[in-house]
């Protein structure tokens, strides 16, 4: 089991971020209940934090 770099991890979190931010925007916009928004931004970064970053081709 390899460490994971902390690039490697905030990279994840981020990109976590970004898709919890396009699904709580669709969500929101899709049901016209706003609070989606801050709850797919909560669940983007819970995925990020947990998901497995790909590991280092080389």
């Amino acid at each position: 089991m390899s460490e994971v770099s902390p690039e490697a991890r905030r990279k994840q979190i981020i990109v976590g971020i970004v898709m919890g931010a396009i699904m709580g925007i669709v969500i929101s916009a899709l049901t016209q209940f706003w609070l989606w928004l801050p709850a797919g931004l909560a669940l983007g970064l819970a995925t990020g934090a947990i998901m497995k970053p790909p590991a280092d081709k080389g």
